[in-house]
């Protein structure tokens, strides 16, 4: 366990109460306001934890002194023995509770997401799962209060989606669903099929951190914009007006296209919206792999060829391969009862980090 010292401790609850005294102040600019109110509110947390570890040491040393000193009654001793025990135990979460809130905290975990699913291997089978994961992770947006809009779909023609793109806006949306980028396996037996045989198919999912248009400069003239008819089911209208976009990066080879709204401007809008996911996720990628020095994370590696989870009708469980985890709660997790597995897995990422700066 990494060890946090006294002086590192002292210096963020001092912070905290500066920040605190500060924001006091009957001067004090708006913006100035919301910029040390924004510090407060990161700080503070970090400032419990460490008030916690340096309580509990400050009782150690008092209790170990009565523990040692030979002059002390029987009982009280006896007292003060069961007391260093106590604290012994609790001593080594608390301070790995407060190296886990001192862990760099990634950028983009506080951003809203582009959720992005793709039928794989399996034909119209993959399409079914595709729209089954959408679906699932709808639910789990639901549950957490997030909002999400759809920005395109291909839908199949037997049901579920060839691919589906979505925002998902709220309170942690990237830092909780970062971990499901990878090929989605399922293992069923597929309604077409009259044997009874189980197939297997597959759909990947991305989920991109959605940056705001600061984050991500664009220059108009490293865009190639066309317009055309759209296709399919729309009604008539979709079949006379030049209404769908799509929008080539340059720079990158990055083509994003947009139909499903009638209005060009609002294609336009979305395709945008979906690039600037695309290309941010482009530069962390590229930053990341700058950092030869850093070993991956295993759960946060980001490769989205890798299988990560298989979910096996049969047998009612989804596993998630890259922590070695079984849930024998499928019909829950696809009805988006997604907190197990989204726990355990910031945990191993946790873990795993904690592991790399201890290391």
């Amino acid at each position: 366990m990494i060890s946090i010292s006294a002086d590192r401790i002292a210096a963020i609850e001092a912070r905290r109460d500066e920040l605190q005294a500060m924001m006091t102040r009957s001067d004090l600019a708006p913006e100035h306001f919301v910029a040390l109110s924004k510090e407060y509110a990161e700080i503070e947390p970090v400032a419990v934890a460490a008030g916690e570890v340096r309580r509990l040491r400050a009782e150690l040393d008092v209790l170990s002194g009565l523990v040692s000193d030979s002059g002390a009654e029987p009982e009280i001793r006896e007292m003060a023995v069961e007391e260093v025990a106590t604290i012994r135990d609790k001593l080594p979460q608390a301070e790995r509770d407060l190296a886990i809130r001192l862990l760099p905290k990634d950028a983009a975990d506080d951003k809203p997401a582009m959720l992005e699913i793709r039928a794989g291997t399996g034909g119209d089978e993959a399409a079914l799962f595709a729209g089954d994961l959408f679906r699932m992770y709808s639910r789990y947006a639901e549950g957490q209060g997030w909002r999400v809009e759809l920005m395109s779909a291909s839908p199949s023609d037997v049901g579920g989606y060839k691919e589906v793109i979505a925002s998902l806006t709220g309170q942690g949306v990237f830092a909780k669903l970062k971990f499901e980028s990878g090929v989605h396996r399922v293992q069923r037996v597929p309604v077409t099929e009259s044997g009874g045989r189980i197939h297997t198919s597959a759909a990947t999912v991305a989920v991109l951190p959605e940056p705001e248009e600061v984050d991500v400069h664009i220059d108009e003239k490293d865009l190639r914009i066309d317009v055309f008819r759209s296709s399919g089911a729309g009604g008539q209208h979709v079949n006379t007006t030049d209404s769908a976009v799509r929008i080539t990066h340059l720079p990158t080879g990055i083509v994003v296209s947009q139909q499903d709204e009638k209005s060009q401007h609002k294609n336009k809008a979305k395709a945008m919206k979906v690039l600037r996911a695309r290309l941010y996720e482009a530069e962390r990628e590229r930053v990341a792999s700058a950092h030869a020095g850093a070993r991956k994370s295993m759960v946060g590696s980001g490769d989205r060829s890798e299988r990560i989870r298989t979910y096996n009708f049969p047998q009612g469980r989804v596993t998630d391969h890259r922590i070695n985890m079984t849930l024998h709660r499928l019909p829950e997790i696809l009805e988006g009862q997604l907190d197990e597995l989204v726990s355990a897995l910031v945990a191993e990422d946790e873990a795993e980090r904690l592991a790399n700066l201890d290391g």
